[in-house]
């Protein structure tokens, strides 16, 4: 009695004679292709009449199932939604709110406390979290006093460390949108500049000068930047504003950033240059944050009404 092969069980020739027959060469010609699996030979390829094709004469042209529907990929909006942006006030709230996860945890500072500042970039200066994770103190100029300055030159964004040359999950790259060499000047106010001296005088740099890092000097994993951003809106935000998508992601700091800038009446190309976009893109991307048109209207129907 053949005894038959469990659910799951993995049987290992008949894998490999799957893999031989898939991972074929890009170089092959378009001609028959047997899988050689157990049971009748499987064809694959353009030749012959597949299951459900109709054939119009002799020798002539194949039609799929597939080429009859009329199935469209969803659109996908690029635009920032408003509701995810947060005013200046929400944002000083969370990022103080950050301070206090993780103080359960053993150690002379909570969790959240080596990471408010990585935070406070995204905010004030509308840094990208792998620009912000690249931060290095030979990039910052931080005067006692005034405006500072920071000089982007890389961006580590996470990836999985199969994909990078260095096996490492955060990959050193360029900045998004730029040649590998090209840099980026960001002024920031004297708030974000007392937030970075603070940061560095309590924690340090690491040993390649990056200012945010781990406790054991590792750049800083996305599970950790999103952990505690999810903790902090439960303490800062009210339970309606925690189920919204009111700054949802760490990423609308820099949203909120950029809104900002723009409704503050920055023109167009300062903010472009400074958040790292071509002024195509940040005109289309921020369409609904350019301006307050929405109250300049209502005003002007309220006098009319009142006129009438």
């Amino acid at each position: 009695m053949t005894r038959r092969p469990r659910l799951g069980h993995w049987q290992p020739r008949k894998t490999a004679h799957y893999l031989s027959a898939v991972m074929l060469p890009m170089s092959l010609p378009d001609h028959l292709i047997v899988l050689r699996m157990p049971g009748p030979p499987c064809r694959v390829g353009p030749p012959g009449p597949q299951p459900g094709a109709s054939v119009a004469g002799r020798g002539g042209a194949q039609r799929s199932r597939l080429d009859r529907l009329s199935w469209k990929p969803p659109k996908v909006s690029d635009v920032v939604d408003r509701r995810v942006v947060v005013n200046p006030r929400q944002a000083r709230e969370l990022l103080t709110a950050v301070t206090y996860v993780g103080q359960q945890r053993r150690g002379p500072h909570a969790r959240g406390q080596r990471l408010m500042a990585l935070y406070a970039c995204m905010y004030f200066a509308a840094l990208r979290p792998g620009e912000a994770v690249a931060l290095r103190r030979q990039d910052c100029y931080l005067p006692a006093t005034g405006w500072g300055r920071l000089i982007l030159e890389k961006s580590r964004p996470e990836v999985n460390r199969r994909w990078t040359d260095t096996a490492s999950a955060h990959d050193e790259r360029g900045l998004k949108h730029r040649p590998a060499s090209e840099t980026r000047r960001v002024p920031i106010p004297p708030e974000l500049v007392a937030i970075l001296r603070e940061h560095v005088d309590t924690f340090g740099v690491a040993a390649d000068g990056r200012i945010f890092s781990s406790d054991r000097g590792h750049p800083v994993a996305s599970t950790a930047i999103s952990d505690v951003w999810a903790a902090a809106r439960s303490l800062a935000l009210t339970p309606a504003q925690v189920a919204s998508s009111l700054a949802g992601r760490p990423y609308d700091l820099r949203h909120a950033a950029v809104s900002l800038w723009l409704s503050a009446g920055v023109s167009p190309p300062r903010v472009a240059e400074r958040a790292g976009h071509s002024v195509e893109v940040l005109l289309r991307v921020y369409a609904k944050c350019l301006d307050d048109g929405d109250d300049i209207a209502n005003t002007r129907i309220d006098a009319a009404l009142r006129g009438a």
